[in-house]
């Protein structure tokens, strides 16, 4: 599994909140799923849906006198992992109705980078039998095995969840692909098997393919973004402290990184003094000139992101605050775009 190494730091998961909330929460999530398999004409099956009322629908506070919203565009969100136990207790993959998994998933990467899009449009996030963290990390030829085995069921639930919109929501809408780290190894394959040299690739008005690394040579007709406004192309990063470069990054090939705070290829370097808002554990307040961005070879780097009580941040690995840090840059660069491609 060639870049597992990049996955989840657990030092920053208090962006997300304490885990023990989610339990207050999993009673709303009781379902059970025939023969455990997903079913996309339910809406139990969503995370995010534009028929229920969800996480994804939150919008912080300090931006809710001037959100608007855009019923013309659907975006598809493709969540990272939320199995992550390192006791694998569900086996390789997570069950679709688990509802401390499912409460846990909206209320962390729904609320806090799905919601970058609800001003964008109609927000889709499937539920799937997602591969445990560990498939990340195989240890013997056995484990591999597995992992890949896990990691194609959780495809196959993304897929038969995005036909299934396909056909019955999207009525011709434009698209916005979004995901996060596990979302983004199934957001690629998606990408390249559906949209590339399809005719899905005149529908795609930017994927936003975050936290995982993208080949430049993945996708044969669909570029990298270089200007905040172009259309049909992919942004990606993914973030570590300034200085630091895992040696694994040094063995990989050439991947996509977009710049979250300028989105031109032209502009590699941007002060934290134009990052507009930050959201880090409270959704409703929106902190400005917490991270700088500034591309280095494969990867983005920032100086320690600046808030009250980063003096106790040790991190380098600045994965799972790769949305967070960007909230307010991303959710304008989103309308930018989408302004873009309806002028064509």
């Amino acid at each position: 599994m060639k870049y597992h190494h990049i996955y989840y730091c657990l030092a920053l998961f208090c962006l997300f909140g304490c885990a023990n909330k989610y339990h207050r929460f999993a009673s709303n999530y009781q379902f059970t799923a025939n023969e455990g398999k997903p079913n996309y004409s339910q809406l139990n099956y969503w995370a995010a849906h534009p028929y229920k009322h969800n996480p994804s629908d939150s919008i912080p506070k300090p931006l809710r006198a001037t959100s608007t919203f855009d019923s013309t565009v659907d975006v598809f969100f493709i969540h990272p992992t939320t199995y992550t136990s390192t006791n694998k207790e569900f086996g390789n993959n997570a069950p679709i109705d688990n509802a401390y998994l499912n409460a846990k998933t909206d209320y962390s990467t729904i609320l806090y980078q799905a919601s970058v899009f609800n001003q964008a449009g109609r927000v889709f996030a499937p539920r799937y039998r997602q591969a445990n963290l560990q498939a990340y990390f195989p240890k013997t030829s056995s484990d591999t095995t597995e992992a890949i085995a896990a990691f194609e069921l959780a495809y196959q639930d993304i897929k038969t969840a995005f036909n299934y919109y396909l056909l019955h929501y999207n009525n011709s809408r434009p698209i916005i692909v979004a995901s996060h780290s596990q979302g983004t190894t199934h957001a690629k394959r998606l990408l390249k098997e559906l949209f590339d040299g399809k005719p899905l690739q005149n529908k795609l008005i930017a994927a936003y393919l975050v936290g995982i690394p993208v080949e430049t040579n993945l996708l044969t007709n669909i570029k990298p973004c270089e200007t905040p406004t172009q259309t049909g192309c992919v942004c990606s990063w993914r973030t570590f402290k300034d200085g630091y470069r895992p040696n694994y990054v040094a063995k990989e090939p050439s991947v996509i990184i977009t710049n979250p705070l300028t989105w031109d290829s032209s502009k590699p370097l941007a002060a934290r003094v134009i990052n507009k808002g930050s959201i880090l554990l409270n959704f409703n307040k929106l902190v400005p000139k917490v991270a700088d961005a500034n591309i280095t070879g494969n990867i983005l780097w920032t100086s320690k992101p600046h808030f009250f009580g980063s003096i106790f941040y040790t991190s380098k690995n600045y994965h799972i605050a790769d949305y967070n840090l960007y909230y307010l840059s991303i959710r304008d660069n989103v309308t930018e775009r989408i302004k873009a491609f309806c002028k064509h």
